[in-house]
């Protein structure tokens, strides 16, 4: 078996440049995607988590079934609800503008970035919650003692070192959410994945095509491993164990 490795170099027959190109449109597509989706995963499951930790019954028992729902139905399940159901639930202009003026290109990005974001989201409010419980139960006294309210010790005292210690499995949830951005090519989304198809359609290169794609996913893998290693050495705590 011989292999192409010149494939990607090669001019396109749309005349917009080389697969290269193409390539890269793909990892633009998928970082983009993952940064968005890491940003309501991060926001929601922080705050999911929190609720988990409160006294609050009603709040507690929301939260452990919000993590309940997105955590044990499968992401691609997910996808395609998403993608049925987001157009259905607006109304009016809005849901015209979504449907038929919005690009389907941004329509499908949306739709993925929410699916993916909520089904991360339920896996980071349990870190968030471990990270918090897991903390000397005196660091909550004493931000109590010192006059803060409840709201000022999560925010001032607990939370900044429940952070620190769940490092580790969020940069764990970091590279899982790059890796399930694979499935938003199944409801249209042309990303790292998505090119795949569209390479080999005007190439016939699937070997070439797949070894290229999967660098690409080791690469912005390691680039993310090579940064959460920096904010986690900056941010140890001494004498304190990492770890949710």
């Amino acid at each position: 078996m011989s292999f192409n490795w010149t494939l990607f170099f090669e001019p396109t027959p749309y005349g917009d440049g080389i697969y290269l190109n193409w390539l890269l449109d793909g990892i633009f597509v998928t970082i983009s995607l993952a940064i968005t989706a890491w940003i309501i995963a991060f926001v929601l499951g922080s705050l999911v988590g929190i609720c988990r930790t409160l006294d609050n019954k009603f709040l507690s028992n929301f939260a452990a079934s919000y993590i309940q729902l997105f955590r044990n139905i499968p992401l691609l399940v997910q996808m395609f609800l998403w993608s049925m159901l987001f157009p259905e639930l607006l109304i009016g202009s809005l849901r015209t503008w979504f449907v038929s003026d919005l690009s389907p290109d941004i329509s499908s990005f949306i739709m993925a970035a929410t699916a993916l974001g909520l089904f991360t989201s339920a896996r980071i409010a349990e870190q968030v919650r471990t990270g918090i419980q897991t903390l000397p139960k005196g660091q909550r006294y004493a931000a109590i003692a010192l006059g803060l309210t409840n709201s000022q010790a999560y925010r001032y005292v607990l939370l900044p070192n429940a952070y620190r210690r769940i490092i580790p499995p969020l940069t764990s949830e970091m590279t899982n959410i790059i890796k399930n951005s694979s499935v938003a090519s199944t409801i249209g989304l042309i990303d790292l994945i998505g090119q795949i198809d569209r390479i080999n359609e005007s190439t016939n290169s699937i070997v070439e095509i797949l070894c290229g794609v999967t660098i690409a996913f080791m690469l912005i893998n390691y680039a993310v491993l090579t940064i959460m290693r920096i904010v986690e050495k900056h941010t140890r705590l001494p004498n304190m164990n990492h770890g949710g």
